[in-house]
């Protein structure tokens, strides 16, 4: 996890990227909070690349899980210093191969057979060149989709159908304590085992309103079907159905430690809701998805945000939140709790897929020894009560459970989801959302209209329409819906997903936020105008045409970025599949897609795209319009309401009922935090280092020059797609003009140029290329104290259109101008939302760029871009546009004239031989064009922020508590091992004492180890001194640490199994331009690879030298609320400076 993104560039051939939004069982976890930040702009790309999870149609501005995930880290699409790695990483991905798949091992019906299954139909899917049968458990129904190919990148699979009766959240517990401890794997959390232990590139489960995915992925076989073996047993023997202890943790407990104190509630899952609940967009509507990275986006949690949903399906279970509403969370007994998974997590109810190149016969051999050989020896055992088995029957899987469980055949009948039956007028939905006091109120109102499309699923021609649709209203900047409403100055910035269809019945969401109140009625107008004009008029040809381009570009190019494709395509056919339709037709795009094509271009797009909007939009009148107040004094009362129940709680208790619960408490932390036995740890399968490459993956690059300028050219596979890079220095820019250059980068792509309007140059771009962006890139470099910055321009198109993207990529440096002040303003007001909103969601990276800032000049330059700097610079900007526009005009040009420079540029490609060989005279012309310009002074970047402690106040319910310092101030050394502790440190004592017993809904630690800081972070935590007394025992804990060498190798495995994660062709290109500007020689990788495969006990006890420092000289930043910030004021005089930042 350390620092994954650029740890991978250092150590291996990955880069972190977008990790997307789930428990961080993934190697996510520090890639948040890294110190190379990247502020980014795009255009077409981001739009494209969001999709890469959704069935075919979904080309919008989501990710896929509106549900919840079992996140053990943030979300890596919600740093708040814009997203360093997803811009990093994920913009452009390689495509899949060209060449045919080799013969799969075929399975015959005889083999089939003999392992109690049958098949129920087979294809070759050729959009993803693969061979895919569905199989079905002749005994339990359980369906199979077996996909076979060549990508080496397997995956695995479990989803059942769980909707909800309540708010109580029991499929989002369930969810996360399945995976603590099963049957044939008694420990606490085996899933945390898979990750210390593991080379898993994917290992996660998330929540969505209907239905629980358990996925895993690996490149490794054998850890591979370890994965395998260990969620089957999770999923259908956990140990939480007879663990009440379990279900205290995971969902919700009364706390008390003395008799004499308060009771408060714990639990993850409640701290995490408590989070989601202090969100205005998640509030805001289930539908309503938060911007990514991503997908939970930003970083989500599949479940944020509820009331539009419920309000568009008042009478099925869409009605209710699946991850649970804190307040009613405590309702759910335990009883309930064991119920549901009797009730639903049988076979018979589960969907399992599996994916890649491993053997179609071995996958139906592990499930047969899962299911039928259990069955095997339970009915042996029934018949002859054979009493030698009698002992290892009752130890693996307690036979009146299995039975229980898996003779009841009601499930599938039971889960169904109902549709919601269509409304025969609008409704109409006002609520409150917390905000904070100060400032004009009347102007934070949010309004969003939101439509169900259908009282039943759409086929999948309309369905690929709808999207095209979706993509054209609102996909790019230059989208007439999209821009109309931002143009508008009604609001500042969109809220709704678009089109949603991952649930039963589509819907689509849109509308503004910090609306006045004068004006929502009129944002609900211009939306229905502007809907109306649409149908009448119909779309520009130019714009169709960039929509289909972009659209295609990303269907072909199959963009998961470091999102395993496999996973991708099992999200795509479970939309489907779980409805009991056909698992095959998500997969399919081309025959619809090409009649699409066909009819647009016979009929016209007004024809295929008018009676849509009409049907679906102007004559719906199941449409549901939600209004959002902001109340200063919501979360008080929340807090107040919460109080008063906990105190009717302990008032209704004996004296004798108060020590029974302090007992209670001191017992069930004492188990979360009590090691596992060693023979119980054993139990988990893991590989040896003998299965490790002793080298890292060598990435092919030639360093050369064109007209003097250096360029990198990475030799690979794309599938006939060009990605490059141009990288300009930063070095001269005035520190100053530091916080322009996000919006810098922004008009670039977002204003137009003397002879194409921002609009015309936006369609161009979609039409002849996958998409460009623009960012800064930032990052420390050991050894030194002056940073590594540039300015990125990323883009990537089909070989044959290179002379195209690179004129584009002139176009957007030169040939902008930067004279439309409006939409300057629009850029604006829309970063200062979006940073607002960043504050409230996620305060662990907000808290992390503040430390860096304190720290580091990098991290002072990252947070001037990004962090709670920028949202002043932001507030202050907003006047400013309208006092001194010819000021602000001629500083954007001086940051161009600065960065432009031929002499300070660098190129990076990547492609196969032949395309790299042609591409070089387009870049060649490109370079001509550039200015060359005479040696400029580097500017004096010497900012950082006071040393101090400090709290950032926001109106939440949970709290985000940081502590960091520089350890090689202290004379620390790098060495590989630092990787392997702080992972270990993350895995171990955080996950137990942030996470397990203080309910948090994540704690990790974090080692830069280009700046040298080392850092702690909780996320969604009900603590805030508790947790730092936790980091400051850190050192204790390493120097006390006892470890055998079975968890010592599951220490290096695991940390391996993050430097080398699975990556793309483009990807690979990316992360080796990184270690280029960074100075990271391929024998210092050597050298790091094999420090940590040698790390020892003696290195975790000597590094608690170097963490004590980050207890004794550690600066603290806390994003909290008022009322916990005013306490640790009062408990340690003065501890913190309290900083207002909404």
């Amino acid at each position: 996890m350390e620092r994954t993104a650029l740890l991978r560039s250092l150590s291996c051939s990955s880069l972190a990227c977008n990790k997307y939004y789930f428990r961080s069982s993934h190697k996510l976890s520090q890639s948040l909070i890294s110190r190379a930040s990247s502020s980014s702009s795009s255009s077409s790309l981001s739009a494209a690349r969001r999709n890469q999870l959704r069935l075919i149609p979904n080309l919008s501005r989501r990710s896929l899980h509106r549900g919840h995930t079992r996140l053990r880290a943030p979300l890596s699409s919600s740093l708040p210093f814009n997203k360093h790695f997803s811009a990093l990483a994920t913009r452009a991905v390689a495509s899949p191969p060209t060449q045919p798949s080799p013969d799969v091992s075929e399975v015959s019906d005889e083999v089939a057979e003999k392992y109690g299954f049958e098949k129920v139909s087979e294809e070759f899917i050729k959009e993803c060149k693969s061979k895919a049968v569905l199989f079905k458990h002749k005994k339990t129904g359980a369906e199979v989709m077996s996909v076979s190919n060549d990508d080496e990148n397997k995956v695995f699979g479990i989803v059942i159908r769980t909707p909800p009766k309540d708010s109580t959240g029991i499929p989002h517990i369930l969810e996360h304590s399945v995976l603590c401890g099963s049957r044939k794997y008694p420990l606490k959390e085996p899933f945390v085992e898979l990750l210390k232990g593991s080379l898993n590139t994917f290992l996660n489960a998330f929540t969505y309103p209907d239905r629980t995915c358990y996925p895993v992925a690996s490149t490794n076989t054998k850890d591979f079907y370890n994965l395998v073996d260990v969620y089957l047993d999770a999923v259908f023997f956990p140990k939480c159905v007879e663990d009440f202890q379990t279900f205290q943790q995971e969902g919700w407990h009364f706390e008390l430690d003395n008799p004499s104190e308060e009771i408060t509630y714990k639990g993850v899952v409640f701290n995490e809701m408590k989070g989601v609940y202090s969100q205005p967009d998640s509030v805001l509507g289930r539908t309503i998805q938060q911007a990514s990275s991503p997908i939970c986006s930003e970083a989500l949690c599949v479940s944020d945000g509820f009331k539009c949903l419920y309000a568009l399906s008042p009478d099925n279970t869409y009605g209710v939140d699946s991850g649970g509403d804190p307040k009613v969370i405590p309702k759910l007994t335990f009883e309930e709790f064991k119920e549901f998974h009797r009730k639903y997590y049988h076979p018979s109810n589960a969907r399992i897929w599996f994916y890649g190149d491993d053997d179609p016969k071995e996958r139906l051999r592990i499930l047969s020894e899962n299911i039928v050989i259990l069955y095997f020896i339970l009915d042996v055992y029934l018949v002859h009560n054979l009493s030698f088995i009698d002992q290892y029957i009752k130890t693996l899987f307690s036979i009146t459970e299995y039975l229980d469980m898996f003779e009841a055949s009601s499930a599938p009948s039971e889960s169904i989801v109902a549709p919601q039956k269509l409304f025969s007028e609008p409704v109409r939905v006002v609520e409150k959302y917390p905000a904070s006091e100060g400032g004009d109120l009347k102007k934070k109102n949010m309004v969003c209209l939101n439509w169900l499309l259908s009282d039943k699923p759409l086929d999948l021609e309309t369905e690929l329409a709808l999207g095209f649709l979706d993509h054209l209203l609102l996909g790019t900047p230059a989208s007439p819906l999209r821009k109309i409403l931002l143009e508008s100055g009604l609001g500042d910035a969109i809220v709704g997903g678009g089109i949603e269809d991952e649930l039963l019945q589509p819907q689509f969401s849109i509308g503004l936020k910090n609306v006045s109140e004068e004006n929502i009625q009129k944002v609900e107008e211009l939306i229905m105008y502007t809907m109306k004009k649409l149908a009448e008029e119909g779309f520009d040809t130019d714009a169709v045409e960039a929509s289909m381009n972009t659209i295609e570009f990303s269907l072909r190019e199959n963009n998961t970025g470091s999102f395993p494709r496999g996973l991708s395509l099992m999200l795509r056919s479970i939309g489907k599949w779980i409805y009991d339709m056909d698992p095959f037709e998500p997969l399919k795009y081309e025959k619809p897609l090409m009649d699409l094509k066909a009819r647009i271009a016979e009929e016209g797009s007004k024809a295929v795209f008018s009676p849509l909007i009409e049907k679906y939009i102007l004559n719906n009148s199941h449409r549901v319009t939600v209004e959002m107040q902001p109340d200063p004094e919501k979360a008080s009362r929340d807090e107040a309401a919460e109080k008063e129940i906990l105190e009717k709680v302990k008032s209704s208790m004996t004296d004798e009922d108060l020590a029974e619960l302090a007992r209670a408490t001191q017992e069930l932390r004492l188990k979360q935090e009590t090691p596992d036995p060693p023979e119980a740890l054993r139990s988990v399968p893991s590989l040896s280092l003998n299965d490790i490459p002793k080298e890292p993956t060598r990435v092919p690059t030639e360093v050369g020059d064109i007209n003097g300028v250096t360029v990198l050219q990475h030799d690979l596979f794309t599938n006939d797609v060009l990605y490059t890079e141009v990288v300009l220095d930063l070095s001269p820019l005035k520190q100053e003009l530091l916080p322009l250059l996000p919006l810098f980068c922004q008009s670039l792509l977002e204003m137009g140029t003397k002879d194409l309007s921002f609009v015309q140059l936006n369609q161009l771009i979609g039409r002849k290329t996958g998409g460009i962006s623009v960012y800064p890139f930032t990052s420390s470099v050991q050894g030194k104290e002056d940073p590594c910055s540039h300015l990125i321009v990323r883009g990537k198109a089909m070989a044959g259109r290179a002379d195209d993207l690179f004129n584009l990529m002139n176009c957007v440096l030169q040939e902008v101008q930067f004279t439309d002040q409006q939409r300057f303003k629009q850029f604006v007001s829309q970063s200062k939302a979006r940073m607002e909103n960043r504050l409230r969601g996620s305060g662990h990276g907000i808290a992390a760029a503040r430390m860096d800032a304190k720290l580091n000049i990098a991290g002072w330059i990252s947070e001037q871009m990004g962090g709670v700097s920028y949202l002043e610079f932001l507030q202050a900007l907003e006047e400013k546009v309208d006092q001194d526009w010819a000021g602000i005009s001629s500083s954007l040009e001086e940051i161009r004239r600065s960065l432009l420079s031929r002499d300070r540029c660098l190129i990076n490609m990547t492609a196969d031989g032949n395309n790299l060989k042609n591409a070089e005279k387009f870049v060649g012309k490109f370079l001509d064009m550039l200015p060359s310009n005479s040696p400029v002074e580097t500017a004096k970047w010497k900012a950082r922020l006071p040393p101090t402690n400090e709290a950032i106040v926001i109106p939440t319910q949970v709290n985000y508590v940081g502590k960091a310092a520089n350890i090689y101030d202290t004379g620390y050394q790098l060495k590989g091992s630092a990787y392997v502790i702080s992972k270990h440190i993350s895995n171990t004592w955080l996950w137990d004492r942030i996470r397990v017993s203080g309910g948090a809904y994540g704690g990790f630690c974090d080692f830069d180890s280009h700046s040298g800081v080392f850092s702690f972070l909780s996320y969604r935590d009900p603590n805030l001194m508790k947790s730092l007394d936790v980091y400051d025992g850190t050192a204790d804990f390493l120097r006390e640490l006892e470890m055998d060498d079975d968890t010592l190798t599951k220490a290096i495995i695991g940390t391996i199994g993050d430097v080398d994660s699975y990556q793309l062709p483009d990807a690979k290109g990316y992360s080796s331009l990184l270690r280029h500007l960074l100075g990271i020689t391929e024998e210092e990788r050597q050298k790091r690879r094999e420090e940590i495969l040698s790390t020892s006990l003696k290195d975790f006890k000597e590094f608690a030298g170097a963490i004590e420092a980050v207890k004794d000289k550690g600066v603290v930043v806390a994003v909290a609320s008022p009322d916990d910030i005013d306490a640790a004021n009062k408990e340690r005089s003065n501890f913190f400076e309290v900083k207002k930042a909404l």
